[in-house]
């Protein structure tokens, strides 16, 4: 598996986060997840970070920062394949619900 980080769109609705996710990948993938976001036509959003390699508490943020774009555009984004790292520190900062499946 490659470690180059990205967020690509895959079948409909989904969002792919991949590779390393850290201070230095942060900001692009901020910017291009927030865009595809914002131009998906799905009402309903699934981001699959089965594909990232390693987290920093950067990739929590980008999670979050997803979720909370979903929102203001009034569209649901549930979150599957979370790594266990990220896992780790989502659950030391009391996040850990915001990442479970949203009905």
């Amino acid at each position: 598996m490659t470690e180059e980080a990205r967020i690509v769109e895959g079948a409909a609705g989904e969002l792919k986060l991949q590779g390393v996710l850290d201070y230095r990948t942060g900001p692009a993938l901020l910017e291009a997840g927030l865009k595809l976001i914002r131009h998906s036509t799905a009402g309903s959003l699934k981001l699959d970070c089965s594909g990232v390699v390693k987290s920093s508490s950067v990739g929590l943020s980008l999670v979050l920062a997803f979720i909370r774009e979903a929102r203001a555009a009034k569209k649901s984004l549930s979150v599957r394949g979370i790594p266990e790292d990220m896992q780790g520190i989502a659950r030391v900062s009391g996040l850990l619900e915001l990442l479970s499946p949203q009905a």
